[in-house]
């Protein structure tokens, strides 16, 4: 009778529990997204197909689909699967697991997986105190976690297993787990007549930044509040979609003008020098679901083409805040975003970079020009008597061009000598400007044509 009333207690459980959890995949057929590592001939895939996996980290933001993964593989292995959280577990739970995985496969040849969730929470001790029985064998490792595993893990741990990266997933993606929720009878809203509108999944979506669990929860909310209309249908509005995740639509679509409108109000702030300007149309990005890779790849452009070497360090600025952000990730990535953002719109401006494309236009119009010979290469394929019948039958093509003057052997590290291809007057592409750092390079260039006048 007790396993009668505890199937009885699991069962009411799985009903009452979130859609996220009810909805969760339980076959590989079922998940949604990742197919760059579980689509089909993928490796990962094929190891769980097969029952063949080793130790892996997967590693990815909240609600990609760590958990479900390792939950599809207790389904699928013949092993015995145990687990862990490392937030409330520790040596002492680690080695009583270890002791029954190595009773069971002394008795019964049977292995051991060992899912441990947030493995990043152990310290170096604990994840030591792991790896033996990991090198062994005593038990296939599954981690999850949110954190790069490449600062977060120990090496020798990491050597022993291989990391899957599980990114974030799409707006189609999402969308599509909400719809399979509605058409499931089981253990979604199936047996409910929902209209979700087109434009009420793409909201939840775009809001939810990836998270499928955060947009089923906000379904499930909008589901069981919204009132059937006369014909007994529950129509999930866009309004009722605002209001059950807790935000408001914006008026933005990322392949359209509004995208292209505002990423230019953007780009235009930052070049005003307006900080104010630039932060809310960057808010505005970033409030609409815009991936912050994409922000970030426009500040790298903004920082040469609009600041260059009037801040040289724009550009240094820019790279840490992109490497800050890889690391640390969200929300307090937006702290990053806003410092890179706020540097380059206050940090003074040059276009002078642009140069660049006055060469590309010479060389496409004119054609490259030869090397002056002084400039060439000494340590080329060409060796003894060979290389140098070939110096001199230049020579008496091109006329004597002179030697090669080593800057530094005078003063000032400078002298006169041409560098452009032979017979070419410098043309005068870089222009810098009177302004930041490239008031000093501007003064040293005008400094050297006053040398060389005298």
């Amino acid at each position: 009778m007790t396993d009668l009333f505890e199937y009885g207690r699991q069962q009411r459980q799985r009903e009452s529990a979130p859609l996220a959890v009810r909805m969760r995949p339980r076959t590989l057929h079922e998940f949604i997204g990742q197919d760059h590592i579980i689509g089909a001939g993928r490796l990962l895939r094929r190891a769980i197909e097969a029952d063949q996996l080793t130790s892996i980290i997967l590693w990815g933001p909240p609600g990609t689909g760590k958990t479900t993964l390792a939950n599809i593989i207790a389904n699928h292995t013949k092993r015995h699967f145990s687990r862990l959280n490392a937030v409330t577990s520790g040596v002492k739970e680690l080695r009583e697991l270890i002791a029954a995985a190595q009773e069971r496969s002394g008795m019964y040849s049977q292995g051991t997986v060992l899912f441990i969730d947030e493995i990043h929470r152990w310290n170096k001790a604990q994840q030591d105190g792991l790896l033996p029985f990991v090198e062994d064998g005593t038990v296939v490792l599954i981690g999850s976690t949110t954190e790069n595993p490449f600062f977060s893990l120990v090496n020798p741990l990491l050597s022993r297993s291989r990391v899957f990266q599980l990114n974030v997933l799409t707006e189609a993606d999402i969308v599509e787990i909400l719809h399979a929720a509605i058409r499931d009878s089981e253990r979604g809203l199936g047996k409910l007549k929902l209209r979700l509108l087109d434009e009420s999944a793409a909201h939840l979506a775009r809001v939810a930044g990836g998270d499928a669990r955060s947009a089923l929860n906000a379904l499930e909310l909008a589901a069981q509040t919204t009132p059937p209309g006369a014909d007994g249908v529950i129509e999930i509005s866009l309004t009722v979609a605002e209001e059950s995740i807790q935000q408001r639509a914006v008026r933005y679509d990322k392949s359209g003008d509004e995208h292209y409108d505002t990423i230019s109000a953007f780009i235009k702030s930052v070049r005003g020098s307006d900080p104010d300007a630039a932060l809310y149309w960057m808010a505005k990005m970033l409030h609409a679901g815009e991936d912050p890779r994409f922000v970030l790849r426009r500040l790298f452009i903004l920082a040469s083409e609009d600041i260059g070497l009037a801040d040289p360090n724009a550009l240094v600025v820019v790279a840490s805040a992109a490497q800050a952000f890889e690391w640390v990730g969200m929300p307090e990535g937006y702290y990053f975003l806003s410092h890179a953002c706020l540097y380059l719109a206050t940090a003074p401006k040059s276009n002078s970079t642009g140069a660049i494309w006055k060469a590309l236009a010479h060389i496409e119009e004119f054609g490259p020009g030869d090397v002056p010979l002084y400039l060439r290469d000494k340590t080329d394929s060409f060796h003894g008597s060979t290389r140098d019948h070939y110096r001199r039958t230049l020579q008496e093509s091109s006329g004597d061009q002179g030697s090669y003057q080593y800057p530094h052997d005078f003063s000032g590290g400078w002298v006169k000598q041409q560098y452009l291809p032979p017979g070419m007057e410098a043309p005068g592409w870089y222009q810098p400007k009177d302004i930041g750092y490239e008031r000093t390079v501007k003064a040293r260039l005008e400094s050297l044509g006053q040398d060389e006048a005298e």
